[in-house]
């Protein structure tokens, strides 16, 4: 008598991953697309020679949606969208690999791997004037305003001028990097009246303004380890006469009447004669004329 056994192979064994935690290191500036783990290193294995069926997912709130597998059946893993170090510098993945597909209703064995992404902050942005505005909700953009200043004509600064609304002053946004910034006037002062110096940015004056029209210089910002990341400032310098005087008001004493029940932003008027509004006024002897 011939007794043939056939053995049934049971789907009795999990897959198995050759790592199940790694760590990944990537620049921020990384390419989306680009692979962050390649498949060789997160393929898993099945002793049941089970198809494998893979899902990634993420563990750290608002970083979905950045990390994605190539396929169910194809484990490595590529970046789906671009990086922004500053809305997150880490996140951490779970990939499962399944011998049975996500929702079927058949006994399933799950393997887990951990991977860890660590992002390197990237010299991504060119220099912020100081003090600026973030005009978008991630704050990645900050307009500056112009700076202001003025001289007197004919004489000569020996200090740095004094600016509105403060020094010229750039940062480098990639603050893990922080570069270094120099400064330089790139426009504005075909006379070179002005210089600013490169390390701090103080604005003083090579000689005497001669002519009452205003400056308007262009003073540029630029990193040092690359000239490409560079921003540009307006300063605007107005030529004004040298005061002598201070101003003073034409009267110590102002006296003027006002009625119950008047509407409001009506006329103030002169006590004594109620025909004419209350005027106040003052004088500067350095303009005599006005």
């Amino acid at each position: 008598l011939d007794l043939h056994v056939i053995i049934l192979n049971m789907n009795d064994n999990s897959p198995v991953f050759k790592q199940t935690n790694l760590t990944k290191v990537i620049p921020e500036d990384t390419k989306v697309n680009a692979t962050i783990v390649d498949r060789e290193h997160l393929s898993a294995s099945d002793a049941d020679l089970e198809t494998i069926f893979y899902e990634l997912t993420t563990t750290v709130p608002d970083t979905n949606g950045y990390f994605a597998i190539k396929g169910v059946n194809n484990p490595e893993i590529y970046l789906q969208k671009a990086l922004d170090y500053e809305k997150f510098n880490s996140t951490t993945l779970v990939l499962y690999a399944r011998d049975r597909p996500v929702n079927s209703l058949d006994t399933t064995n799950t393997a887990t791997a951990i991977i860890n992404i660590f992002i390197e902050q990237a010299d991504t942005r060119s220099p912020w004037f100081l003090p600026c505005n973030f005009i978008n909700r991630d704050k990645s953009i900050c307009i500056s305003s112009p700076y202001t200043g003025r001289v007197n004509i004919s004489e000569i600064s020996t200090e740095p001028l004094v600016l509105e609304p403060g020094p010229i002053c750039a940062i480098d946004p990639d603050y893990m990097l922080n570069e270094k910034i120099v400064y330089s006037i790139v426009g504005g002062d075909a006379d070179k009246v002005f210089s600013v110096d490169a390390d701090t940015g103080n604005l003083t004056m090579n000689k005497a303004a001669t002519s009452p029209d205003s400056y308007l210089l262009q003073v540029m910002a630029t990193q040092v380890n690359n000239i490409q990341k560079y921003s540009i400032a307006t300063v605007e310098i107005k030529v004004i006469n040298k005061s002598h005087y201070a101003p003073y008001f034409e009267s110590r004493i102002y006296n003027g009447t006002v009625f119950v029940g008047l509407a409001p932003r009506s006329f103030v008027l002169q006590a004594g004669d109620p025909s004419s509004p209350l005027m106040i006024t003052a004088a500067d002897n350095d303009f005599p004329n006005v």
